[in-house]
């Protein structure tokens, strides 16, 4: 049984990760801060005998609070806001997490001779000019605009990684990980398959921004987070960044069309104005995914929408019965 870390453990990814990891018999110490995580997203693993929650801000000085953590085999390091609405709300959080936090991870690990993976994001290539990006793709990134905050964090959150496994050899692996959805994203959590499903349960207008031309790719949690433990299992990985997300590359309108279709609702589709520095284009090249880790996601984008649409379908019919209650 191996005793592993997660940062946000309440966030979206983090409370899928902690349910995967304590199926597989491991003790998961889940640390979050409860910023844009919630603790109901934990609400079945707070009881399980093999989980440790630990309210903790770990951009802070949390040196003591760290150490009687104890011995460690693994930590994945997820904390940080990851959708525009929440790190524009608190850039200076949200750089400190992806700074000083990842910091701390890694003395952690230093400490603990844990390996470790740091999530960062395909946000670190910016609105792309290479497409499909891969690894080695510098990024087309504004440095003075309202999504620096993230964008350029995370990339120094990657050099943290890359001077601590050169000068100490801490074991790190870095995902840069794609647009990733199911249930279990907030309902206001302001990304693309989360609002446009909630609005389509909720029989409202479907948002998109700019004229739906503009593309993603789409990854179903189960694929991304069985990518993510395949890295931490790769030696091949170590010191190594990959993109772990889907190739296959849809147009935000053609997805609200998808989601309109697929929720049976009559809800109309309205055209709004493009944020800033909103990329054009984003899709993975995962070749070195499939290389390293024999890893690429098996989860068509119809059958994982279903999934997510009948999660948030059945949660909003209970929300609803107990607001009538």
């Amino acid at each position: 049984m191996k005793r592993i870390v997660i940062t946000g453990a309440a966030g979206f990814l983090g409370s899928h990760l902690t349910r995967s990891l304590l199926e597989q018999n491991h003790h998961v110490i889940g640390i979050d801060v409860l910023s844009t995580g919630l603790i109901s997203n934990l609400h079945q693993e707070l009881t399980h005998p093999h989980f440790e929650f630990l309210l903790m801000d770990i951009s802070a000085d949390v040196s003591a609070e760290l150490e009687k953590i104890g011995h460690v085999d693994e930590i994945y390091h997820l904390a940080s806001p990851a959708s525009p609405k929440f790190y524009q709300n608190d850039p200076i959080g949200t750089m400190r997490v992806n700074t000083l936090g990842t910091q701390n991870m890694l003395e952690l690990a230093k400490a603990t001779k844990a390996k470790m993976l740091y999530t960062s994001t395909s946000e670190a290539y910016g609105d792309p000019e290479v497409h499909p990006q891969p690894e080695e793709y510098r990024g087309n990134v504004n440095t003075w605009g309202p999504r620096a905050c993230y964008d350029e964090a995370k990339r120094l959150g990657e050099v943290y990684c890359y001077e601590y496994h050169k000068r100490d050899g801490v074991e790190v692996k870095v995902a840069r990980i794609f647009n990733t959805y199911s249930a279990g994203l907030r309902n206001d959590d302001g990304r693309v398959i989360s609002n446009f499903v909630s609005q389509a349960i909720r029989g409202e207008d479907l948002t998109v921004y700019g004229d739906g031309t503009q593309t993603r790719s789409f990854c179903y949690v189960d694929d991304n987070i069985r990518g993510l433990q395949m890295m931490m299992e790769s030696d091949l990985a170590t010191g190594e960044i990959i993109n772990i997300g889907n190739p296959k590359e849809y147009q935000i309108l053609e997805v609200a069309q998808l989601i309109k279709k697929l929720a049976n609702t009559d809800s109309n589709i309205t055209f709004h104005q493009l944020p800033v520095d909103d990329p054009k284009v984003r899709r993975p090249n995962i070749e070195k995914a499939k290389r390293l880790l024999n890893w690429e996601p098996i989860i068509e984008l119809e059958e994982g929408l279903l999934r997510t649409i009948d999660a948030y379908r059945a949660k909003h019919e209970a929300d609803m019965k107990q607001n009538v209650v």
